[in-house]
């Protein structure tokens, strides 16, 4: 089955440090599919992260979408339709006044009405168990909330991947349990960062463990 997106031969280097973030990784990410990815911290698990969705720049290798190599800005338009990443920091997420303009940005952003856009959000802020927060100042939230809304940024475009950096962050059990729900009956393909290995064990269909910028053999 052809990746949704996926590495061959990835580096990733960042100015100013010697030695680099990924090193030759090979990372493929498919339809159905649920990937842990485990690792210390410095690992390079937001970097291979941040690389699958096209935000960090390859020194070297190659990053595909649907199984041709992305180098064209249209391209990397459509992996960014297809690959939606939540990041660890719920306020990288969300800048506008209330929760449902946040919500609504992304459909917007991909051409949506302000009907349309409005109703995804509408629908997808349901679906979280999260209606009741639309119409809150963003900056009112707790940290569970707010990364149930940077969840919801994501969803309400549609994507058919998300790319999840340590999700459960902020969330009481009540709320890891609906995240659980949410995530393997949501269809979407993920990969999951989280240094909750019980998380981890319950919610992926297959876990990779990073060291150094490298994949770990299983094993």
């Amino acid at each position: 089955m052809t990746a949704i997106t996926a590495l061959e031969q990835a580096v990733v280097r960042y100015p100013g440090r010697p030695d680099a973030a990924l090193r030759a990784v090979d990372f493929a990410v498919r339809s159905g599919e649920r990937v842990g990815l485990a690792g210390d911290n410095g690992s390079g698990k937001t970097t291979l992260l941040l690389a699958l969705a096209g935000l960090r720049p390859l020194a070297s290798g190659r990053l595909l979408h649907g199984g041709r190599q992305v180098v064209l800005r249209e391209q990397l338009r459509r992996l960014r339709r297809d690959v939606g990443i939540v990041f660890q920091n719920a306020d990288d997420q969300l800048f506008l006044p209330t929760v449902l303009e946040d919500v609504a940005f992304g459909p917007l952003n991909l051409g949506c009405g302000q009907e349309e856009a409005r109703a995804r959000a509408v629908e997808t802020l349901g679906t979280l168990g999260a209606a009741g927060l639309a119409h809150a100042p963003t900056h009112t939230l707790s940290g569970g909330q707010k990364r149930i809304v940077a969840l919801a940024t994501v969803l309400a475009m549609r994507p058919r991947a998300v790319l999840l950096d340590e999700p459960t962050n902020d969330l009481d059990a009540r709320g890891v349990a609906r995240l659980e729900e949410i995530l393997v009956t949501g269809g979407l393909a993920l990969v999951l960062v989280s240094h909750d290995h019980a998380f981890l064990a319950r919610v992926a269909t297959r876990t990779v463990c990073l060291h150094d910028g490298a994949i770990l053999a299983p094993g």
